[in-house]
């Protein structure tokens, strides 16, 4: 049998991470299992048929606050100083996303300022004692015209089911700004890796003591290994078989297109929040800043649908009572063995890329492990 001290599924940000750091600073012999044929999970970019860096599962820009996140990732990058900005196509024009007082004069074609907005946010928010659900955390705030405006229409689209069956933190993470800042983040910490995120990938795992496989499952290999330590990233429910039923996913089927000119929209990402079936679309070249004549973007469908076999990836954890209970017995079984879930899919929980690495960053820095 092949012995390794330390077994990953999965080759995403956070598997990867973990890699490098017991690769190199633990000084671990690392086996990576991913079922895809191709690391980087969903961070994973490549050229297209035209030459243009895309990312094939959907816009990834990296923004942190964690300044040891960022400077462990600089080892292997550099960095395109990139800042996005985000429009939303309402009413035949594009407004200002993130909500701040250039999308309230858009909106309403007259004159805000700080003053004017926190009037009109005070007269029109509704006074909710308990926050229920995603569609309470928004008009408590914000109020029902701007609800309806944004929110309901695009969670409908995104997550499959209407706002008040979702939990209140799907929506309670957008901000409402009272100033004209137009950056979608505001982490001190932002850009894109400068050859991309799969080159940055691949040197934090160019190291003697790692070895990867891919196109292989856990339930390929692991009677054939050996091995001190398991950290899965993969789902937590498939782990162990699905016992308590399948936790529910959002998908995203991508269709892509590519056309003869510099540009097709003016930032990167413009969101869809009432017209057509689709949620976004993203343009690449805004965020590469790669020179070429032609421009690739991709327009992004959510479904829905783990159990059929060519179901979309699952990308995001639809979060409910129900299954938040769910996995809560996942992860009271997960606590009577010796497995370390991480990541996404391994703590079913949305989480930007900074979190993921700082899963990894945090937790072996610990000298025990």
């Amino acid at each position: 049998m092949k012995q390794v001290d330390t077994l990953i599924v999965g080759a995403g940000i956070t598997g990867i991470t973990a890699a490098s750091i017991l690769a190199r600073e633990k000084k671990k012999k690392v086996l990576v299992v991913e079922k895809r044929n191709h690391i980087g999970g969903n961070c994973y970019d490549c050229l297209d048929d035209h030459g243009i860096l895309i990312h094939l599962y959907g816009p990834h820009i990296f923004h942190t606050r964690h300044r040891d996140v960022w400077e462990y990732l600089s080892q292997f990058t550099d960095w395109i100083e990139y800042v996005h900005r985000v429009k939303a196509y309402v009413n035949g024009k594009l407004i200002s996303f993130p909500i701040n007082i250039n999308t309230f004069e858009q909106l309403f074609n007259e004159p805000f300022d700080e003053q004017k907005v926190a009037a009109y946010l005070e007269r029109e928010k509704i006074n909710i004692p308990e926050i229920k659900n995603a569609e309470d955390a928004v008009i408590s705030r914000m109020g029902r015209t701007i609800y309806d405006t944004f929110f309901k229409n695009y969670t409908k689209k995104q997550w499959g089911v209407s706002a008040r069956e979702l939990s209140p933190e799907v929506t309670q993470r957008i901000p409402i700004r009272m100033n004209r800042d137009e950056r979608f983040f505001t982490d001190p910490y932002q850009g894109i890796p400068a050859k991309g995120y799969t080159a940055m990938f691949n040197r934090m795992l160019d190291h003697k003591n790692i070895e990867i496989i891919t196109g292989k499952s856990f339930q390929d290999v692991k009677e054939s290994l050996d091995y001190d330590q398991l950290i899965y990233t993969g789902p937590i429910d498939e782990y162990f078989d699905y016992k308590y039923g399948h936790l529910p996913y959002r998908g995203i089927r991508f269709e892509f297109k590519t056309l003869d000119k510099e540009f097709h929209q003016p930032v990167a990402v413009v969101n869809y929040p009432n017209d057509y079936k689709y949620t976004r679309i993203t343009e690449f070249k805004h965020m590469t800043l790669q020179n070429h004549s032609k421009t690739s973007f991709c327009f992004e469908y959510p479904e829905t649908g783990r159990a059929q076999k060519d179901a979309p990836v699952p990308s995001y954890p639809i979060l409910n009572a129900k299954s938040l209970q769910q996995y809560t017995n996942y992860f009271n079984q997960s606590a009577k063995i010796k497995v370390i879930f991480m990541g996404r899919l391994g703590r079913f929980k949305y989480s930007n890329m900074d979190n993921c690495i700082k899963q990894a960053v945090d937790l072996f820095a610990d000298k025990r492990i």
